[in-house]
């Protein structure tokens, strides 16, 4: 039995809701669009639904201008360095930002943290030296870097 996801994220922008879920389903794998419904006013595209990696999302063309906030954000665990810097290099391109932290902003100006799978590990692992001198070397940081936070945290106590 599939359970239904209960609580679907919208995405709100003023006429760019096609084109943001078009460029997040070609750059995050195991994602597509699902469907798209035409605003019954004019014709035009009102929402356009999508998953990303397995979870549905919702893009709005709500007409009006308002702003995403570092408040939420996407974060996505990367299992290797080239799949985090293909996704860093993607998901920055053309007009995003690099934030710090593993934290960048979109071209449309959606948060994402992009981390490594390891990170879950290393917070869960109750070696509070560890996590401190992981957090030292993540904080100097814009895109991540595996092999240093995986130094800084096996560093010596």
């Amino acid at each position: 039995m599939q359970i239904k996801q209960a609580i679907t994220p919208f995405l709100s922008y003023v006429d760019r809701a096609e084109e943001a879920a078009k460029f997040y389903t070609s750059t995050l794998p195991n994602s597509k669009i699902l469907r798209t419904l035409a605003n019954p006013m004019n014709g035009s595209v009102l929402t356009v639904e999508f998953e990303l990696a397995g979870m549905k999302f919702v893009a709005l063309n709500a007409g009006q201008d308002w702003k995403f906030t570092e408040a939420i954000s996407l974060s996505i665990s990367c299992n290797s360095q080239h799949e985090l810097d293909l996704l860093w290099t993607q998901l920055s391109a053309d007009g995003g930002r690099e934030v710090s932290c593993g934290w960048l902003q979109d071209k449309f100006g959606m948060f994402w943290q992009i981390v490594p799978v390891q990170l879950q590990q290393w917070l869960e692992s109750g070696e509070p030296l560890k996590i401190q001198r992981m957090f030292e070397s993540l904080w100097q940081m814009k895109k991540l870097d595996i092999a240093a936070l995986q130094q800084a945290f096996a560093g010596s106590d």
